[in-house]
């Protein structure tokens, strides 16, 4: 008869392994002998040894007992259900790494392929960071916003980039977009916007974000706390007859200068 050391080595477990399995039903626990220990045969070895076989495979322990127990057919039939298990572990464990090497590059973070890519496409063309940073975080409001349209959208921004005033437009935000009131970019960047906006109501998609106005507000805040030449380029707009930024729309003459002043987001 065998003592707890004895069996755990030649099982090749340790003794608090042994004592798990007796916790866990695993493995029964003898009768305690005349000298108040507990005394193992080779039956217990045996058991032990396929306990620790499965367990080193990968079955669960809550799944051990049903194949320790199991005819052949039973067993095998077992080992298959297990083994589907795993493959779909190991599909969800691979995802999360692929999210996790993503999510190692930034910009990743809450935000769908198809935005990183136009993101870097500005990039390519100079955009500075520090815009870049702006545009990122609005985009992750609005792919939280519309998560089934924003791969649409993007690539409607993208066909906008192949026109040049829009690609001149964002030639100028390669630095700091501390503009001051005097700065010959302010009336420039107007001008461009002005005939971007017109071109969007001529075609009918000016003023059909879909976002509630808070949100509008929202997305306008942001861009004028974090540029304040953008203020200066609307109040121009805004003399020329547009309001707005995020939702772009003509006002009409006679309440020119009646309307609060607007905030902005529009290059995004």
């Amino acid at each position: 008869m065998l003592t707890i050391s004895r069996l755990a080595a030649y099982a090749g477990v340790t003794v608090r392994a042994v004592r798990h399995y007796h916790q866990v039903g695993l493995l029964p626990e003898p009768e305690r002998d005349r000298s108040g220990y507990r005394t193992y045969d080779a039956a217990a070895v045996v058991r032990l040894i396929r306990i620790r076989a499965l367990a080193d495979a990968g079955v669960p322990l809550a799944r051990v007992q049903e194949l320790l127990d199991a005819g052949p057919e039973k067993f095998a039939g077992g080992v298959q259900e297990i083994d589907k298990d795993l493959r779909a572990e190991i599909r969800r464990l691979q995802d999360t790494r692929r999210r996790l090497a993503r999510l190692a590059a930034g910009e990743h973070l809450a935000l769908p392929q198809s935005v990183v890519d136009y993101l870097d496409r500005l990039r390519g063309l100079g955009v500075g960071e520090r815009y870049i940073e702006l545009e990122r975080d609005a985009w992750i409001m609005i792919a939280a916003q519309m998560p089934h349209l924003i791969d649409s959208v993007i690539a409607q921004k993208h066909e906008e980039l192949d026109d040049p005033d829009m690609v001149r437009l964002y030639s100028f935000f390669t630095g700091e977009l501390d503009w001051s009131a005097g700065d010959p970019r302010i009336v420039e960047v107007a001008d461009i916007l002005e005939r971007l906006m017109t071109r969007a109501v001529e075609a009918g998609e000016a003023g059909t974000d879909g976002f509630d106005d808070q949100f509008v507000a929202l997305m306008d805040s942001t861009m004028l706390e974090s540029a304040p030449g953008a203020e200066l380029v609307l109040a121009i707009l805004q003399e020329r007859g547009w309001r707005g930024w995020t939702r772009v729309e003509r006002v009409p003459t006679g309440r020119l200068g009646t309307e609060p002043p607007p905030g902005g987001d529009a290059l995004t």
